[in-house]
C-alpha cells in the first residue's frame, strides 16, 4: 500500500466538442496546459462511438481486451489520473438498458458534448508509477 497526500490547487472545467476524439483532446489539453499531475474527479456527456479496453485475465501482466464500436451512448461516468502528463483514464457508457465500459482508448467521438472536470496538484509528490503493476 501507499498513501500520498496532496492539495488540489486548482480546478478545470474542460468541455469537448462534437466529433472530436476525447483521449486525443484531453492530451492536447493536459500537454498546452503542462500539466504534471491531476485527478480526473468526474465527466459527463454522449459518444457516437466508444472504445476501451478491460483485463481478461488474472496473470500478471494481465491479457486485455480492446472493445470499438460505432454506437451513440451516453456516458455517464468517467475518472482517471494524469501521472506525469500522462493520461490514465476510465469510462462508463450507457444506453437504454446497461452499463458498461473499461480504460479509455483513443476513438471516443464525442456526440452532442463532454464536460469533464480536472483536479490539478503540485507537481510533487511523484505520482508517475501509481499504475504500475510493481512500484
Amino acid at each position: 500500500m501507499l498513501d500520498i497526500s496532496a492539495k488540489i490547487r486548482e480546478v478545470k472545467i474542460i468541455r469537448i466538442d462534437t466529433d472530436t476524439d476525447l483521449l486525443l483532446e484531453l492530451r492536447k489539453f493536459v500537454t498546452e496546459k503542462k500539466i504534471k499531475n491531476a485527478v480526473f474527479l468526474n465527466g459527463i456527456g454522449s459518444s457516437k462511438s466508444y472504445s476501451y479496453h478491460v483485463v481478461s485475465s488474472s496473470d500478471l501482466p494481465p491479457e486485455e481486451i480492446y472493445v470499438r464500436e460505432k454506437k451513440s451512448l451516453d456516458i455517464v461516468s468517467f475518472q482517471g489520473f494524469v501521472l506525469d502528463g500522462r493520461i490514465h483514464a476510465h469510462i462508463v457508457f450507457s444506453d437504454e438498458k446497461i452499463c458498461f465500459g473499461g480504460h479509455l482508448e483513443e476513438g471516443v467521438k464525442i456526440l452532442t458534448f463532454g464536460i469533464f472536470t480536472l483536479g490539478i496538484i503540485d507537481d510533487e509528490p511523484d505520482i508517475s508509477r501509481l499504475d504500475k503493476i510493481n512500484m
